[in-house]
């Protein structure tokens, strides 16, 4: 069963829809739509069971993706440009390998193929280690400034952790549980090289939660990408640096009608 989750909608011209990360929300992406709504239909959802989207009986990135097409068939949009970061690249990979017609492009931002291997014990140390203090009673309110702290680069300021810390508060502890749990789940590094659609891939610099590094490998993968590393950003890069996100971002979409 897929859900059509809730959203912001700004802006006409050539629609793109950001998808957050596992601790955020359509808000994250407010730097995006303000500076780039001007020029594009710019979209951000709430993935089911964040903010007020209704929740999916089970999260998976199937389930996921289904959402993201029953969105668009909500808001009558046969193709756009799909933007994610972390999480929400996964769910732009999954939507793509399953809904392929409906994706004009592709942009990646601070995420990857695959969150180690399926089954292995990096896996399962990460998902364990990420689950411990819901399973103790904490919500992701409580932990949310610990997570903010370790996955945002150097130069991020306190504007960018208190909306950080607000979006993952946010959050009940039953989504983020089923969310760590779909996560780990994902496995795409085999349709990465039969990616066919324009893409742009960003990393941060300081990201230590995806590094660069990993993003590059994934972009020597995928024909004709590009590949960009913003100097000092985190992993919460359009954040951090919402001026060279927005640029990186607008210069790729005016490309696609060049």
């Amino acid at each position: 069963m897929s859900v059509i989750p809730t959203f912001t909608d700004q802006g006409s011209g050539a629609p793109v829809i950001f998808l957050h990360g596992i601790g955020g929300n359509a808000g994250n992406w407010q730097p995006q739509v303000a500076a780039l709504s001007a020029e594009f239909r710019c979209i951000a959802w709430n993935a089911p069971g964040y903010a007020d989207s209704p929740a999916l009986p089970e999260m998976t990135f199937p389930a996921l993706a289904d959402s993201l097409a029953a969105l668009m068939d909500h808001l009558k949009l046969d193709k756009a440009v799909i933007c994610g970061l972390s999480m929400g690249g996964n769910v732009a990979q999954e939507f793509l390998v399953l809904h392929p017609a409906r994706v004009r492009a592709m942009i990646l931002m601070c995420t990857s193929a695959s969150i180690g291997k399926p089954g292995s014990d990096f896996q399962q140390k990460f998902l364990a280690a990420r689950l411990k203090p819901i399973e103790e009673g904490k919500t992701p309110a409580d932990i949310a400034p610990d997570v903010v702290a370790g996955i945002v680069g150097p130069h991020a300021g306190p504007e960018v952790a208190r909306i950080l810390t607000g979006s993952m508060s946010g959050i009940s502890p039953e989504t983020y549980r089923q969310a760590l749990h779909c996560l780990v789940s994902f496995d795409r590094r085999d349709a990465v090289k039969r990616i066919a659609v324009p893409t742009c891939l960003i990393a941060g610099e300081a990201d230590t939660t995806v590094p660069a590094v990993v993003m590059e490998r994934m972009a020597e993968r995928i024909p004709g990408s590009a590949f960009h590393i913003i100097e000092g950003a985190g992993h919460i890069a359009n954040l951090e640096a919402p001026d060279e996100t927005n640029r990186l971002i607008g210069a790729f979409v005016r490309g696609l009608s060049a």
